[in-house]
């Protein structure tokens, strides 16, 4: 049974940095595309960032610039580094696996795989 597991959230206050990990199980990580993406309160859930199978990268214009995705395929695991924290970014973010990456929206219906989700919470 395919899992991801997603860690690292909390309540973190804007200026830390921290680093979201989504550990894979059960599925060829390696061929796959992996994309984070959130849901804040009362808001539809949004695409964050993909990290296709070769590693390409691809950001909302929200995040660039102050998130980083990247993936070990050796540890089925995929990160997303957050820095410059707002209190916008507060959100439940979702590990995703199996779906489309490229330039353009990230699209949930897209993706097969979901974790159950950790919880961000930027507050000073």
């Amino acid at each position: 049974q395919v899992k991801l597991v997603e860690s690292g959230g909390g309540l973190v206050q804007p200026e830390e940095s921290p680093r979201l990990s989504c550990l894979a199980s059960e599925l060829t990580f390696e061929d796959l595309h992996m994309a984070w993406f959130r849901q804040a309160p009362g808001k539809e859930r949004e695409g964050v960032a993909c990290i296709a199978w070769n590693g390409n990268s691809y950001y909302a214009d929200s995040v660039k610039g102050r998130f980083t995705i990247s993936r070990d395929n050796a540890k089925n695991t995929v990160y997303l580094q957050m820095n410059s924290l707002k209190p916008e970014d507060t959100a439940v973010y979702f590990c995703a696996a199996g779906g489309g990456c490229g330039p353009g929206p990230l699209w949930e219906w897209s993706y097969t795989y979901w974790g159950q989700g950790t919880q961000v919470t930027v507050s000073s």
